[in-house]
């Protein structure tokens, strides 16, 4: 499905898959208690994580920058949103890096492989945000390391709803957009 990064297709996928990001996480938000932030069980990590293997590194990062980020700015995390932001960044390198790995082959397993190394990275991602976010608002940095790991929960739910849910996502879009295309 990978099209020129600047083609007007290309452009209309990246405005689509940021608009399908932003109402994947405004549709499904269940909220989870926490120490740091204001976490919540939602589908925008499985959608950027689609978009970065369909559309490629700059303009699935694009897509997610958008949704994501967009919808902290709208939402009532226009604080934090640049490290939802850079988090985007981190993980579409880290998919991007695997899949160049994998010689771009998208074979069922590399997929998974894929997406449970993306959905790992996020609890990274997340952890180090937390500690930032922690730390933001005046707590020590011994503080902030254990609210961080306290805080992990919707995290962890959505790094397996990633890991589970991004193979499945990618070959109905992928499908989906080879008949589109045709």
């Amino acid at each position: 499905m990978r099209t020129k990064q600047n083609s007007l297709q290309a452009l209309v996928l990246t405005g689509l898959f940021a608009a399908i990001i932003y109402i994947g996480i405004w549709v499904l938000r269940i909220p989870i208690p926490a120490m740091v932030g204001r976490p919540f069980i939602h589908f925008g990590n499985t959608l950027t994580a689609v978009a970065i293997l369909l559309l490629g590194y700059r303009n699935g990062m694009i897509a997610g920058i958008i949704g994501l980020g967009g919808f902290d700015i709208l939402n009532g995390y226009a604080a934090t949103s640049w490290l939802t932001m850079l988090e985007v960044v981190v993980v579409a390198s880290v998919i991007t890096l695997v899949f160049r790995a994998f010689k771009y082959q998208d074979t069922k397993r590399n997929i998974i492989i894929i997406a449970i190394i993306a959905g790992l990275t996020k609890i990274l991602t997340t952890y180090c945000v937390s500690i930032v976010e922690a730390l933001m608002v005046g707590t020590s940095l011994k503080v902030a390391y254990i609210a961080a790991f306290l805080s992990l929960p919707a995290t962890v739910v959505n790094s397996c709803t990633t890991a589970i849910c991004t193979p499945i996502l990618y070959f109905i879009f992928k499908d989906a957009a080879r008949r589109i295309l045709k």
